[in-house]
Order: C-alpha cells, then sequence, then structure tokens
C-alpha cells in the first residue's frame, strides 16, 4: 500500500526540525492536504504543536518502547487516510540510545518504516562545507535514502542559493528550500523542552511558519519525495479490537486536561477505550471537583509550573482524595505523581500543599535531571497486571520525591542497558503514581487490567451502597 511520507531529520538537536516540520504541516494543510504528523521517540511537547498546525492527532514512534512492529501498526493506522505523512525526528539523525549502532535514532525509525529522509542543516554560518556535511550524512549509512535537504536559519536568498550549488553540486541530493531567521515564528521554552501547545495564543504561529514555508520551500518537490516513496506492506494490527460490553458496563475514565496535566499518548488513551472506557476531561486547575467516574487518569505535565493554582483549587484536591479514600482506582504518571503528593516544592523553594494521597514530599531541583528509557517489571499484582507483567516506558523529569514512610513500590525498574533503577510505582490502595510514563503499546494488556479493576471496584461500591 502507498503511504506517501517523509522523516523530517536533523544533522543535529537544536537545528530546527520542530520548527521545520510545523512549517510543513501548516503549508501543506493550507494547500488542502490531509497531512498525518508523528513524533519519533518519547517526546509529548512536540505532537501538541503538530496538533494544532496540521488538524490530526500526532502519534509517537519509538523504537526502544515499541519495537519494528508496532511501529508500523501505528503509523498505519494513523496514516491510512492522509495524502502524507511527515515524521519528526528526535536529536541528530543517527543518535539513540546507543553509541555504536542505531538503536533508538531517527535513522532507525526510517529504515523501519522504509521511509525517505530530508535532512534539516542549520547553514546560518556555513558556506561550502554545507557539502560536505550533507555528504556525510549520506553515505555514513548508505541505506538510507537522504531524499532531499532544507536549510534552517538563512538571512537571504543569496546565502542560500550558494548553499544549494554546493550541496547539489557535490552530493546531487537535491536542496527542496530553506527558512529564514524570524524571531516571530519562536517558540519559548522551559527545563522540560517547549512550552506547551496549550499555553500558546492561537494558531497564528503556525500560520505564519506555514506562509514562510510556502515563500520559499518548494512545496511541490517536497510532496513528489514523500509520493516516491516504496510500497509499505500492512501490518497486522497489534491493537486490541474494542471491548464488546454493554453500555451500561462502560468505566468512565477521568483524564486529567490541561496546561498542568497534558503529557499522553494518544495510543494509552486510544487502548483504555478499546478496553471498555469512556473518556471524560476534567482540569484540576478550573474544575470544583472530579467528575462522575470510576478511574482517575493524572498524565504528567508542569505542575510545578501551576502548583499554586493547584493548591487554591482545594475543592478538587479533596475530591481526589476522598475518591482514593474509599477505594478508586487512580493511575499518575510523573506531573500526576507530583500532584498526589502531600506537597510540592518549586524550583525557588516555595511549598503548596497537593492532594495529599501519597504520603511523600517532591521537590524542584535543576541539578537532578532524571532522563531515559525504563523498563517496569512488576513484582507486585494490581491494577496494572500481575506479577511478572513487563512494560516500557520513559523518565525525565527534575524533582526528587522523598518520605519519611517506607513507601510501597508496584514493581522494578531497568533502563535500556539493563541496569538497575530501583523501584517505581507507589501504591496507596488502588492508587498507582509512577515517574515512568509507560506506554501501553508495549503490553495492551495493562490498560485492560486498569479497566477491568475499576470496574471491579465500582461495582463493589455500588453494592456497598
Amino acid at each position: 500500500m502507498s503511504f506517501p511520507r517523509l522523516v523530517i531529520a536533523g544533522t543535529h538537536s537544536g537545528v530546527g526540525k520542530t520548527t521545520v516540520t510545523l512549517a510543513l504541516l501548516s503549508a501543506f494543510r493550507a494547500r488542502g492536504r490531509t497531512v498525518q504528523p508523528f513524533k519519533v521517540g518519547p517526546d509529548f511537547l512536540d505532537p501538541g504543536h503538530h496538533l494544532l498546525a496540521s488538524g490530526r492527532e500526532s502519534r509517537n514512534l519509538d523504537g526502544w518502547m515499541l519495537g519494528a512492529v508496532l511501529n508500523r501498526t501505528i503509523f498505519q493506522e494513523a496514516a491510512q487516510d492522509a495524502d502524507l505523512s511527515i515524521i519528526e525526528g528526535m536529536m541528530g539523525l543517527f543518535d539513540g540510545s546507543s553509541p555504536v549502532n542505531a538503536t533508538g535514532s531517527t535513522a532507525e525509525m526510517a529504515h523501519q518504516l522504509n521511509a525517505p529522509i530530508l535532512l534539516v542543516v542549520d547553514g546560518s554560518a556555513m558556506a561550502r562545507s554545507a557539502a560536505a556535511m550533507v555528504y556525510g550524512y549520506a553515505n555514513f549509512d548508505s541505506s538510507l535514502n537522504v531524499a532531499g535537504v532544507i536549510f534552517n536559519r538563512l538571512s537571504s536568498e543569496g546565502h542560500y542559493l550558494l548553499l544549494k550549488e554546493a550541496v547539489e553540486q557535490e552530493t546531487r541530493i537535491p536542496v527542496v528550500g530553506y527558512l529564514r531567521s524570524d524571531s516571530d515564528v519562536t517558540i519559548p521554552d522551559r527545563h522540560l523542552g517547549l512550552r506547551t501547545a496549550l499555553e500558546g495564543s492561537g494558531t497564528e504561529l503556525y500560520a505564519k511558519l506555514g506562509q514562510l514555508a510556502s515563500a520559499t520551500i518548494d512545496l511541490g518537490r517536497v510532496e513528489q519525495l514523500a509520493q516516491a516513496s516504496p510500497e509499505m506492506l500492512v501490518t497486522n494490527s497489534g491493537m486490541p479490537a474494542k471491548a464488546s460490553s454493554p453500555v451500561n458496563q462502560a468505566v468512565r475514565i477521568g483524564v486529567a486536561f490541561d496546561p498542568a496535566f497534558c503529557f499522553y499518548y494518544p495510543e494509552n488513551l486510544q487502548l483504555l477505550e478499546k478496553a471498555g472506557g469512556e473518556l471524560v476531561r476534567f482540569s484540576p486547575m478550573k474544575d470544583s471537583s472530579l467528575p462522575d467516574v470510576d478511574l482517575v487518569y493524572l498524565g504528567g505535565g508542569y505542575p510545578e509550573i501551576y502548583a499554586e493554582v493547584l493548591q487554591r483549587n482545594s475543592t478538587m484536591r479533596q475530591s481526589i482524595q476522598a475518591f482514593a479514600a474509599r477505594g478508586g482506582v487512580v493511575y499518575a504518571e510523573c506531573g500526576g505523581l507530583m500532584y498526589l503528593a502531600n506537597t510540592l516544592r518549586d524550583f525557588d523553594g516555595t511549598e503548596y500543599d497537593m492532594a495529599g494521597v501519597i504520603p511523600a514530599e517532591t521537590a524542584m531541583s535543576r541539578t537532578t535531571m532524571t532522563l531515559g528509557y525504563r523498563e517496569l517489571a512488576v513484582t507486585r499484582g494490581g491494577p496494572i497486571g500481575d506479577e511478572g507483567v513487563r512494560v516500557r516506558g520513559h523518565e525525565f523529569h527534575y524533582s526528587t520525591l522523598s518520605s519519611k514512610e517506607n513507601l510501597e513500590y508496584l514493581g522494578h525498574l531497568t533502563d535500556a542497558q539493563g541496569r538497575d533503577r530501583g523501584g517505581d510505582g507507589i501504591t496507596v490502595g488502588n492508587v498507582i503514581a509512577l515517574y515512568t510514563h509507560l506506554h501501553f503499546s508495549s503490553h495492551p494488556h495493562v490498560p485492560a487490567a486498569l479497566v477491568e479493576a475499576a470496574r471491579g471496584e465500582a461495582g463493589m461500591r455500588k453494592g456497598r451502597r
């Protein structure tokens, strides 16, 4: 089956892959194309911007967490009705979880999807050396198809034409355009990366990027490169079919969604629905109490930025505390874990009251970054499955957790190299709070277990009334 597609790869981190990706998404959308975005790696921030630029939910693809079959399945399910797909890479083209092979890299993903690559180069301080750089990236792994080049951060058309001539003469790889330096289309960042799309002022930024791309990038040629992608064999879906439970047995899942909590893998939510869940969004920042739900899902985000607002909303904190106290199933990741603790101390040392479900405190520190892939081995059966279940995910935070009590953990972590990372998954009754963002597709029985645990607990609560 034909899936027109392009991987947007960079020579290194910070080269402007996200800017180029958003510009292309917006420009093709303005042309009337249905364009499907993807992000290589565990990132939550770029996909939010992809959604606003393209009008379609972006999907994460990850070599280590998911593997080739699941990546192709996720890609094909999302891309089947699209005119073309834009896949934003991570870091530099060959950077991944190993220094000696392609594992976890954008290059690995290009291989798995058999996709041509559009290489983004920061040409702001380069001339003929750009040809040497492109030549090196194109030939470091000759089995990859570096199909085109886009230059970023140029100040003039004359500079672009010089770079274009150098690259095309020395490599025969077409240079399809450039983007000018423009401070008006810069997305601010903070300690975890770009600011979230929910914190933006609307879609004006993406429209401006699309206009810039239309003026200086040969979009017709870019589309031709995507359409020249090799055929892909359609894989059998690795996702379970939607549960056939009667409507009156659906499990209502409260999903926290606002600027403080907005980091979710789309497949996690999709798999919860397929397991028989009904998603109900709520805001711990704005709503006064939980909606009528059987399961609460508190994703990651920036509770440290909005700690004062979260503290001020005492009725929501009390509502979540009461839900947990009566046996409700709560699943929380990273920022959600921080919200469930007794207190949160921000970067300035100011302490805020949180939900008080977990007997612990969290504190932000700019010198204690924790980052990396994780595999959780369940050592105590509970709401996400039996002992022995293994599920993969990613950890990235600047907070540390401390407690005067002996905390009970659901399971044990190892990193991508198999090294011991200690316990994760604090359990209090039917509450599970992890620093790791688990990707449910790596073990799709996990969401089914969560839904069934919530259904069983809800049934017992109703029976006790």
